[in-house]
């Protein structure tokens, strides 16, 4: 955090200098220092010392031996506490604002493949068995509607990370008169913490992002848990590019879905994680405890995990191929259009609970001659009741079955284009 560190130091400095706490050259010498230590810092000419402790003592180390004593002025009306709370604030606003980019740009080629796949026809399950059929647009906006909500997460997690604890001191403020509104507009904070032992020791806001990061982590697993199965033999519904997938050290003739399976596992360790942070937190009492030093290691870990996973994630999905016609073929077996065929009975005055009961028949006699229900014929269907008439053939085509779902939130082509325009609008307001 050499960036945020200096960069908030620098905001200090200026307030000191404005404030006449220090004299106003000490406090340009200063700001010019530190600007010039990050300079050095990012060409890579720094040498860090462990003996210094942390990144904080080492630039003020570093400071103090390039101006002497002007240096020693810097951690005036400041503490170490307060210090570190608003550097991994500055740290995690910067990558929330990255992460939220990435989310973004996951929903739109989501919503695109959706657009291209309106009409792709799929099975829908439900406990893992088929269901009914819906599209593949239908499957895919149901995972932009999760990130949809992981992007709002964020978003909420930012706004209570957006808070300037530096002039909470140790845990009491201090005796000088410190301008925490100028420091706040200086570093581009929204508001200042109003209690300072609060200050100094609330991680909520980075048990909070964990939070929102696990939750990303677990649509990513839950998404990843379909394509590998949708790439197994079984399924055949997707091909992975070659730059997602693996072949076998042994098995000539597979093609491993790594990445895919890579993600899935790394979503434990950002549990992990969030699991860590909650335990180190529930037993401090206030105000500044040593134990929260462990908040670093894993938000970063996880953070780094989810900025490595999700444009991965993005590129695998972009890079599919999708067999459709198998994925068709697939919605033709298990009886999906049973509920449909239900439904029509309905329409022509049955009772609900007579017309499951009559197409559970159908189903079982279906099952017992190897055939679809639109195998059936006429007459095999009178045989088991006498209202059904040839009707009953485009109730139950897979097409009529999709679109005959009108209603807002169903598989029907004319929801699901108003949904992807819908989500382009919200997307241009990201």
């Amino acid at each position: 955090m050499y960036k945020e560190d200096i960069l908030g130091s620098c905001a200090h400095a200026a307030m000191l200098g404005k404030q006449g706490i220090i004299p106003q050259a000490d406090a340009e010498l200063i700001i010019a220092t530190l600007k010039d230590i990050l300079d050095d810092i990012e060409e890579g000419t720094v040498t860090f010392d462990e003996k210094a402790e942390d990144i904080h003592m080492n630039i003020e180390t570093i400071l103090i031996s390039r101006i002497g004593d002007v240096g020693k002025r810097l951690h005036t009306g400041r503490s170490r506490n307060d210090q570190v709370a608003l550097d991994i604030r500055m740290y995690l606003k910067e990558q929330i604002t990255d992460i939220k980019g990435l989310v973004k740009e996951l929903i739109i080629v989501l919503n695109n493949i959706a657009e291209k796949n309106v009409n792709t026809v799929m099975p829908g399950y439900t406990h893992l068995q088929n269901a009914q059929p819906v599209t593949l647009a239908h499957h895919f906006l149901a995972y932009v509607e999760m990130f949809k909500r992981d992007y709002d997460r964020l978003t909420d997690t930012y706004k209570r990370t957006n808070v300037m604890p530096l002039g909470s001191g140790a845990l009491a403020a201090t005796t000088y008169p410190l301008d925490r509104e100028f420091v706040k507009e200086k570093l581009g904070f929204e508001s200042i913490t109003l209690d300072s032992m609060d200050g100094v020791s609330d991680r909520d806001f980075v048990i909070e992002l964990l939070s929102a990061l696990s939750m990303i982590m677990m649509h990513l697993s839950r998404f990843c848990e379909e394509i590998i199965i949708w790439n197994s033999q079984q399924y055949k519904f997707v091909e992975m590019d070659d730059a997602y997938s693996t072949g076998s050290s042994i098995m000539p003739q597979k093609k491993n879905p790594d990445m895919a399976e890579l993600i899935r596992g790394k979503t434990g360790r950002v549990y992990g994680h969030l699991m860590a942070m909650l335990t180190v937190m529930k037993g401090i009492p206030l105000a500044y405890n040593k134990d929260m030093q462990e908040d670093k290691e894993g938000v970063f870990d996880a953070v780094d995990t989810l900025k490595m996973c999700l444009p991965v994630f993005t590129r695998m999905v972009d890079t599919m191929t999708f067999n459709k016609d198998g994925m068709r073929q697939a919605a033709r077996k298990g009886f999906m259009n049973a509920t449909d065929a239900a439904d029509w009975l309905v329409k022509q005055g049955v009772p609900f609970r007579d017309a499951h009961a009559i197409i559970g028949q159908l189903v079982l006699y279906s099952i017992n001659n190897n055939k679809n229900l639109d195998e059936l014929t006429l007459d095999e269907y009178k045989s088991v009741s006498p209202v059904f008439t040839d009707e009953i053939y485009n109730a139950i085509d897979l097409d009529t079955c999709v679109n005959a779902r009108i209603v807002d939130g169903g598989p029907s082509e004319k929801y699901i284009k108003k949904l992807i325009e819908t989500n382009k609008k919200i997307i241009e307001n990201m």
